[in-house]
């Protein structure tokens, strides 16, 4: 199967995946000119994808992905807001911490490929049209189903007063992103040390777990999740599939299993790195304890 065919598949399967995300969280959704606000958000996921992968295209770059997502949800949550009227404290709240985990996560991924000259992932990618194309509209379909549950909960035609769920939430929410971008900045720090090159890390949250960020970024889109339950009715449950999806994305998709991969192939040899391994969970954050863990590997 040949890359024109592999992207055209792959675009028409995000689409078709967005149109039913679109059609599950639009059935209690408030509506502007009597579009669903939920679908309407839907579209400009994919539609703020297209604009920059235009510019991306003709200066084969990368270098605007990620921040890319980061705006989609930006978009995405501001259409919710303002075309669904929304003024409820729920819906404010998980739209500020919506948008201050994207600016937080899209400017430091910015940033790290800036540093690094370019996204290995698309040395090849970006120069064939069809794929380039296929994995900004990929990204359109991942930050819809991310959000999926947030965007229900923001244009629901069902308000719900500050509850357990909205406390139980946020707290989860709070405690992930305290996670992960303190473990985003320990590993960045030990890789700005030109001794750590061909090092792995194994000190602060690292030595927890071999993945302490990717938890708490399921951590905290757990808590979105639980914060967005009390408002959702009818096939409205089936946005659900927001942090499930960020779970699979996380760990089987990309993320652990791509870096994972990655680690075994540099280190895979290294008698450090396999009793890394062998005493630290690979997503779920434990205690070192007694376990004997080096301050790096």
């Amino acid at each position: 199967m040949n890359n024109t065919m592999i992207g055209t598949l792959g675009i028409l399967g995000s689409l078709l995946i967005g149109a039913l995300i679109a059609y599950v969280g639009s059935s209690h959704s408030v509506s502007y000119a009597g579009v669903p606000v939920f679908a309407i958000c839907g579209a400009f996921a994919f539609i703020v994808q297209w604009v920059v992968f235009t510019h991306a295209w003709i200066k084969h770059t990368e270098h605007f992905f990620d921040l890319t997502g980061s705006l989609t949800y930006l978009t995405m949550i501001t259409i919710g807001v303002v075309l669904g009227g929304t003024m409820d404290v729920r819906s404010l709240v998980i739209v500020a911490l919506i948008a201050i985990w994207a600016i937080r996560l899209g400017s430091f991924l910015f940033l790290r490929v800036r540093g690094a000259g370019e996204d290995s992932r698309f040395r090849k990618l970006k120069f064939s049209f069809p794929m380039f194309l296929m994995t900004w509209t990929l990204q359109g379909t991942w930050v819809f189903i991310t959000a999926a549950c947030a965007l229900a909960a923001i244009t629901s035609n069902n308000k719900v007063a500050v509850d357990v769920y909205f406390w139980v939430g946020l707290a989860l929410w709070c405690v992930g992103f305290v996670i992960e971008v303190v473990s985003d900045r320990q590993k960045t720090a030990f890789r700005a040390d030109p001794a750590n090159a061909e090092r792995f890390i194994t000190s602060g949250l690292w030595a927890w777990s071999r993945h302490p960020n990717y938890f708490g970024e399921i951590v905290l889109w757990a808590g979105i999740a639980v914060m967005a339950l009390p408002t959702l009715q009818g096939l409205q449950y089936g946005t659900l599939i927001s942090p499930v999806f960020v779970v699979v994305l996380l760990t089987y998709i990309s993320g652990v299993r791509m870096l994972e991969n990655k680690a075994e192939k540099t280190w895979g040899a290294d008698a450090d790195y396999q009793a890394y391994k062998a005493r630290t969970p690979v997503l779920l954050m434990l205690p070192p304890g007694d376990r004997g863990l080096q301050s790096e590997g």
